[in-house]
């Protein structure tokens, strides 16, 4: 007797997307959006025998993406209590993808991987992330993902030669189709890994690397060696081009996402942030206006320049502000005692609070004014700036990078000349000046913005179909060699 276990395949196999030459539509039927009832079926047929007549190509396509999908929460179901089951039906998905980063702790990076290993289970595939590991180890499970811990975050080449070694053996023993590299240390590993085993290799600019001699432009080219190389912005592109070699059709704009569900202003309660600001020293009758600054500790950020900036506002407005330095120190101990000093010697330990990693950004932006972005040196995207927008949060940024893209001038936000405290100080004082309703419009502008133009679900789609193009290329190339070898595809 046939069973659905039986009868979902094979009928996934007729509904193959390679009877339809529009490859633009097999990307889309992967598209996790589109893998819903709703878009297979617009218009219900009211018959079997009308149902594949109606069905356009794209449709078509859908339904053999939602088939596939149901046949693995169908077997997933049955083998609940059977890991192994489980990792073996992902591991014969054809997204089944392995992304290298050095570690797993705050950062762009590590919340891109989390996201894109969503993705990646949600579409019933294998999400295998090799890192070093850290704070979000949790994280990473709670999306679908599956952590190998190895010293990714190495720069010593014979451990990087042997990380190699383990990521091609562990592609070839786990059924790994495509590997991504999103930092450079591992992704010459990654590299190695992909060249010995054969799969598509995918590179992420996740920032712009600096390069004083010619040694360390060929160590940052790797991230420039991607079968398709994926820019966070059109800021990261441009320099792609212009400092290494790569053509221009392999790179691909895809913004960082923002988790629009999470940074909803909506959803954080008046309890909430008045726990968090009591805990920073701001009592629930304090009209001074506070302002965030959250980025890692380090001093490309700028958290000196903003130092200088407030002790210019506080002379002149005196007990007016509260200033909240929110961010991780990743180890940079002495900069952390550099920024403490600068705090003392301006008098602003009443102002000035560095209150370290921050794991509920929604409620800090949320409990915030203004939010400041006084980096030094250019930011490739500036996540951190779009979801301060999404929070309502007016922002005031370094005109650099991709800020100028993020935040619109007198909008959203302001854009001030980079390193000048002078300009940060007048910059904050007219925020200030402006008042809380203009504040709120501009929130209200910053908002709409990044929910059209930045969403994490957005990230995730075009992510998935950089995959997909790259899969078919492979499959298409593989079949093409086999047929010259006189086998059949």
């Amino acid at each position: 007797m046939r069973t659905f276990s039986t009868l979902v395949p094979r009928a996934a196999a007729k509904i193959d997307a390679r009877t339809c030459g529009n490859f633009q539509g097999f990307r889309s039927a992967w598209t996790p959006s589109r893998l819903e009832p709703a878009s297979i079926w617009p218009n219900p047929p009211t018959t079997p025998a009308t149902t594949f007549a109606r069905l356009s190509c794209a449709q078509t396509k859908n339904l053999s993406a939602l088939l596939t999908k149901t046949l693995i929460k169908h077997r997933t179901s049955s083998n609940r209590h059977d890991p192994d089951a489980t990792k073996a039906l992902q591991e014969g998905h054809i997204l089944s993808v392995l992304q290298v980063t050095p570690e797993l702790n705050a950062g762009g990076v590590e919340r891109t991987t989390l996201e894109i290993a969503e993705a990646i289970s949600r579409a019933g595939g294998l999400a295998l992330v090799a890192s070093a590991g850290g704070r979000l180890e949790p994280d990473l499970e709670a999306a679908g993902g599956e952590l190998v811990r190895l010293p990714t975050h190495t720069k010593n080449p014979f451990t990087a030669f042997a990380n190699a070694l383990r990521l091609a053996d562990l592609s070839r023993r786990r059924g790994v189709r495509l590997i991504h590299a999103r930092s450079r240390a591992p992704a010459w590993s990654a590299l190695i890994a992909a060249r010995l085993t054969g799969l598509p290799f995918v590179t992420t600019f996740h920032g712009i690397y600096n390069a004083r001699s010619a040694l360390k432009r060929f160590y940052n080219s790797i991230m420039a060696r991607g079968d398709a190389v994926i820019a966070n912005s059109h800021y990261t592109k441009e320099h792609i081009l212009q400092h290494y070699h790569a053509a221009h059709d392999r790179i691909v704009v895809i913004p960082r996402g923002v988790d629009i569900d999470v940074f909803d202003r909506a959803t954080i309660s008046t309890e909430e942030i008045a726990a968090l600001r009591a805990s920073w020293g701001v009592a629930a009758n304090d009209a001074r206006c506070v302002l965030i600054a959250p980025a890692r500790l380090t001093r490309w950020k700028g958290q000196l320049v903003l130092i200088d900036a407030i002790k210019e506002v506080a002379a002149r407005r005196p007990g007016a502000l509260k200033v909240i330095l929110a961010g991780d120190a990743q180890g940079r101990t002495a900069y952390v005692d550099e920024l403490q000093r600068a705090i003392n010697d301006a008098q602003l330990q009443e102002v000035v609070a560095i209150v370290g990693h921050v794991g509920q950004m929604p409620q800090a932006f949320a409990a915030s004014d203004i939010a400041v972005f006084p980096v030094i040196e250019p930011e490739a995207f500036g996540r951190g700036a779009v979801e301060a927008q999404a929070m309502g949060v007016p922002v005031i940024a370094s005109h650099l990078g991709g800020f100028t893209e993020t935040i619109v001038e007198g909008e959203s936000g302001f854009l001030v000349p980079p390193g000048s405290a002078s300009a940060f100080a007048v910059a904050i004082e007219r925020m200030m000046d402006v008042g809380p309703e203009a504040r709120a419009l501009m929130g209200r502008r910053g908002a709409e913005r990044a929910r059209k133009l930045y969403s994490k679900t957005a990230l995730q789609t075009a992510t998935l179909n950089v995959y997909q193009s790259l899969l078919r290329t492979s499959r298409d190339s593989n079949n093409r060699d086999r047929i010259a070898h006189g086998v059949r595809a």
